[in-house]
């Protein structure tokens, strides 16, 4: 099936980590999406992400560099460095010049050098891969799984942003069909512009115990992972969550939960209640809207809260990462 693997099928490939080396201060765990590597005699951490992005026709190039490094934003980096390994269906050198320049541009808008990669045509495959991998370095490295009991939850900008992107340009038509205004889907359109988290990320670092990027799965997936990362129970109120107008319009024209599906665009931050109005203001001077949507609670017994890896959404538990909701379109 298309999709992320569960925690109980990525058993095996965590379990493989190679030689033991003192320099991986966070390695291979279900809900990190990062590595840190301590950099010996430098005051920094590196920061290594790696990501593919393969269904997003129309945008894969940029949406596949935000992607990476909105991952080392998360964990508290600054991202300086790619790789791009491209794979096409055919050697069009029209459809190549599009993905590459998408790459540039939107490298460059984020200040990153593309220092390397490989390009390979596959004719098996329907649409171009791009596999992105990620580098940045930090002075504090923050984990998807830093998140306290007692820390509140913040989400910035709004749900459901990437994919509402992908609604209004992959399928616009069947939008439009289902009701949804040519106005709102030009405005959707141009989420392709909202769905890096390097600034969210960079305002929000100092105060967050915690920062995750909710990718596939959306929020939902996101909060699970994020749970699970900290051995703790998430509880999210569903109308504290921040969803756009053309968000709501074009996942209801489809049937998709705006909080089970890609989510890039915003960033899930875990702050101390005494440090949440400096988030907030911080982001606020950034020009970044954000939404206090919930709590870290302790882990509990099974019959109350819930064991670590909870997530309570008005107070339904949410064990398992749902599978995206986007995913039924393309298949």
């Amino acid at each position: 099936m298309t999709g992320k693997l569960g925690p109980e099928a990525l058993a095996a490939v965590l379990a493989a980590t190679g030689a033991d080396d003192v320099a991986v201060e966070t390695g291979p765990a279900y809900g990190e999406d990062a590595a840190a590597i301590d950099l010996s005699g430098a005051e920094s951490t590196l920061v290594v992400a790696a990501d593919p992005l393969s269904l997003a026709a129309d945008a894969v190039g940029e949406l596949a560099v935000h992607v990476a490094c909105n991952d080392v934003a998360a964990s508290g980096a600054d991202p300086r460095w790619l790789t791009h390994t491209l794979f096409l269906p055919d050697d069009d050198p029209d459809r190549l010049r599009t993905v590459a320049e998408q790459v540039d541009a939107t490298a460059r808008d984020l200040g990153v050098a593309v220092v390397g990669g490989h390009t390979e045509v596959l004719p098996s495959l329907e649409r171009p891969l791009c596999s992105m991998t990620a580098l940045g370095t930090t002075d504090r490295f923050v984990s998807s799984g830093g998140a306290a009991p007692g820390d509140r939850l913040l989400l910035t900008k709004g749900a459901g942003i990437e994919a509402t992107a992908i609604l209004a340009t992959d399928f616009r038509e069947r939008c439009a069909e289902a009701g949804v205004s040519t106005a709102t889907l030009d405005s959707a359109a141009a989420f392709l512009g909202d769905v890096s988290v390097v600034p969210d990320a960079a305002a929000a670092r100092d105060a967050a115990t915690a920062m995750h990027d909710p990718t596939e799965g959306g929020l939902l997936t996101a909060l699970v992972e994020a749970a699970s990362a900290s051995e703790t129970v998430l509880a999210v109120e569903r109308d504290r969550v921040p969803v756009r107008p053309e968000t709501e319009a074009c996942c209801a024209a489809v049937g998709v939960d705006p909080l089970a599906t890609f989510g890039s665009g915003a960033l899930l931050a875990a702050v101390p209640p005494e440090r949440v109005a400096e988030a907030a203001d911080a982001l606020d001077a950034a020009g970044i809207a954000v939404g206090e949507i919930g709590e870290v609670r302790a882990a509990g017994d099974r019959d109350r809260d819930g064991e670590a890896g909870t997530v309570l959404l008005d107070g339904d538990r949410i064990e398992e990462p749902p599978r995206d909701e986007l995913y039924p379109l393309w298949e």
